[in-house]
């Protein structure tokens, strides 16, 4: 037995080592129309099989139809890059935006992405903002500063309008909703650009700052430039290295010890001098507290929150400004526990999640990527998630429920605060922030400024998730697993949480660095009696 094990993960291991170069051999490989055929029926078979409320916002004789057609439409042989630019399209009618997909492109070794590591390339270290049709420069990192407030025009030889409309094909709508995709694609552009155009040691961009046109040429380079510095430094001038005192030494020590601390404690986002999660005054009274969440999924929670109603209650703050603009989900129980500090009654966060099947997180087990770690972990833990699974998932009126805890009877926090709660929301507002926004929505806790949110208000499905590799293109597609809802509904159904004081930032504001947004919430605190 143990002979066989050992064989087993010895096994495992070769064929995982050889999986990037098998996959990559195949990329440029002529699929008959038969074989196309037999995955485009996969795929429909899996979808049906694994996601609820498949037919929520396409009726199935419709999707059936648009499966149909892309079958008989295939004629000839083709690659997995042009499958995937005709199969994705209909997927993509099923409107729920968390089925993600994978671009067939080439995958990199263990060996080759060490080596990467090593390199940078400035280009991906831009973010841009959708305003006006067009996309703005808003961060660039350690990079040129002047790019600020440009407008990105094209990339290499393809305009930006025109990668964006090959990009709106690529992934799904929430719904009938028509805020999400730019501020998406404008949220992850360079992420996008990566995966679709292919890795590239190089990247020309056109800009527009006022009415100039300019070209910028990033190259990848290697990060640790020290050899570089050291050719740089006239060997004729001698640099006396200053000793650091003891109490200079403790500073450093002390300073760096805090920075740990807070990046921790606030979730610092990889890569940026940014964090997950933000509290502070607005206002020298501290009655105005504005509070920043950029996502639920970055480090521990419980004692951000916990300071930072404290803070609130200490100030007996009249307005909480919570910003979850460009949030596209995370965590749920980060998302419940926030709500406990909104309310001052007992609530339940959401309700019971729609499943197809009795054990939705062993579900997503042994997925097309998992190495030997992964296989052992799993393997170990499969017997207790299925008893849990099993244990957690009922049937009621022929339809299997999983019963979350966040589906439970919960209390308020001891420090939660009763003053006015303002949220600022737009079309990436997603998911777990979404559920948030449609739990303050429904309970009428909340006052809405911004655009409508790219999460539907009458849930979405999530949670958990299977990775489906087709059999043969070997084209892979994220099937949610769970229909997470509260309470509340809204009709007609397939629209996000709109707002009760609609704001779209402009191009200008962009350039200015005008939060127009905020800048109206604040006018409406000013303006709304106590």
């Amino acid at each position: 037995m143990l002979k066989k094990s050992v064989a087993g993960l010895v096994l495992l291991f070769v064929s995982s080592c050889a999986s990037v170069e098998k996959y990559n051999a195949q990329l440029g490989t002529q699929y008959s129309a038969e074989a196309l055929r037999e995955d485009i029926d996969f795929t429909y078979k899996k979808f049906k099989k694994l996601q609820p409320n498949l037919y929520q916002y396409i009726p199935k004789e419709r999707l059936d139809s648009k499966f149909d057609s892309l079958k008989k439409s295939i004629s000839k042989p083709m690659d997995a890059k042009q499958f995937y630019n005709i199969l994705t399209p209909v997927v993509s009618e099923i409107r729920q935006a968390h089925n993600s997909n994978e671009f067939p492109d080439r995958r990199f070794t263990k060996k080759e992405r060490k080596i990467l590591k090593k390199l940078s390339l400035d280009f991906y270290k831009l973010d841009v903002a959708y305003a006006d049709d067009g996309l703005w420069v808003t961060r660039t990192g350690k990079y040129d500063s002047l790019l600020l407030g440009s407008q990105v025009v094209a990339l290499g030889m393809e305009t930006v309008p025109n990668l964006m409309k090959r990009y709106r094909r690529t992934f799904p709508d929430e719904g009938y909703n028509t805020t999400l995709k730019n501020k998406i694609i404008a949220k992850n552009f360079v992420g996008l650009y990566r995966k679709h155009e292919g890795f590239k040691d190089s990247v020309s961009v056109i800009f527009k700052k006022g009415d100039s046109l300019f070209a910028k040429h990033f190259k990848r380079y290697l990060k640790d430039s020290s050899g570089i510095k050291k050719a740089m430094i006239d060997s004729t001038k001698v640099s006396k290295v200053l000793k650091m005192t003891k109490a200079e030494k403790a500073a450093k020590k002390l300073k760096r010890k805090k920075q740990k601390k807070d990046n921790k404690k606030f979730g610092r986002v990889a890569g940026s001098d940014l964090y997950t999660r933000n509290f502070e005054f607005l206002d020298s009274t501290a009655q105005i507290g504005y509070l920043h969440i950029r996502s639920w999924n970055n480090g521990p929670f419980k004692k951000f929150y916990r300071e930072t109603f404290a803070k609130l209650d200490s100030a007996k703050s009249k307005s909480l400004i919570i910003d979850l603009r460009n949030n596209t989900g995370g965590r749920l129980d980060e998302v419940h526990q926030l709500y406990g500090y909104l309310t001052d009654s007992e609530y339940v966060f959401v309700e019971p999640a729609k499943v197809k099947t009795r054990i939705p997180y062993v579900k997503d087990f042994y997925g097309p990527d998992s190495g030997i770690l992964s296989v052992l972990s799993e393997t170990i833990v499969l017997p207790f998630f299925s008893l849990h699974n099993l244990f957690k998932t009922k049937k009621k009126d022929g339809q299997l429920y999983f019963h979350y805890s966040f589906a439970k009877k919960a209390k308020p926090e001891p420090l939660n605060f009763k003053g006015k709660v303002y949220v600022l929301i737009n079309g990436a507002t997603f998911s777990a922030s979404s559920i948030l926004a449609t739990k303050l929505h429904g309970s009428e806790r909340a006052t809405f400024v911004g655009e409508e949110t790219g999460g539907a208000y009458n849930g979405t499905v999530a949670g958990q998730f299977k990775i489906i590799s087709l059999p043969n293109s070997k084209i892979r597609y994220r099937v949610g697993l769970m229909q997470i809802e509260t309470a509340h509904t809204q009709q007609p159904d397939g629209f996000g949480i709109r707002p009760d004081i609609e704001v779209s930032p402009t191009a200008n504001d962009i350039r200015t660095d005008r939060d127009a947004v905020l800048e109206k919430t604040l006018e409406l605190i000013e303006n709304t009696p106590y």
